[in-house]
């Protein structure tokens, strides 16, 4: 298990939690002194009170959690969010309202999830055509397709 530097900026904030031991996804808690209700198609700014040092070729994807997003309809309002390595300020989710009655969100409330994955760089480079594959220029839905 890789050890990652996490920083306490507000004294209610959480740190984030797997919820059990084959859970990909650490739970984000709402860093809020009271609840914050969000209207029906509004998004709201959630603070979560940590920063965190993400490794050197890692990203840290922020994730709905299904039950909230499914039972409540709060779900990130950018649909995963990226946190770079190089990024060391608060960490904040923008919690988007997409049903049809307001939610409240209460402090230390899990609202969404956190996944450290490594990811590549690449060097892009500008080419006159690509190599052919079997799928070619199929685009949506072409390999569903009967």
């Amino acid at each position: 298990m890789k050890k990652v530097s996490v920083q306490i900026l507000r004294e209610q904030a959480k740190l984030p939690v797997y919820a059990t031991a084959g859970s990909a996804g650490a739970d984000l808690c709402a860093c809020l002194d009271a609840p914050i209700t969000i209207a029906p198609g509004e998004t709201k700014l959630i603070p979560i009170g940590i920063a965190m040092a993400v490794p050197e070729g890692y990203a840290a994807l922020v994730f709905a959690r299904s039950g909230l997003a499914t039972k409540r309809h709060l779900a990130p309002a950018n649909k995963v969010g990226v946190i770079d390595s190089d990024y060391r300020g608060e960490f904040f989710v923008p919690l988007h309202n997409h049903g049809k009655e307001p939610q409240t969100v209460e402090p230390g409330e899990r609202i969404a999830q956190m996944i450290l994955t490594p990811y590549l760089t690449a060097e892009f480079v500008s080419v006159e055509s690509l190599d052919e594959t079997a799928r070619a220029t199929g685009g949506f839905g072409s390999t569903g397709a009967k």
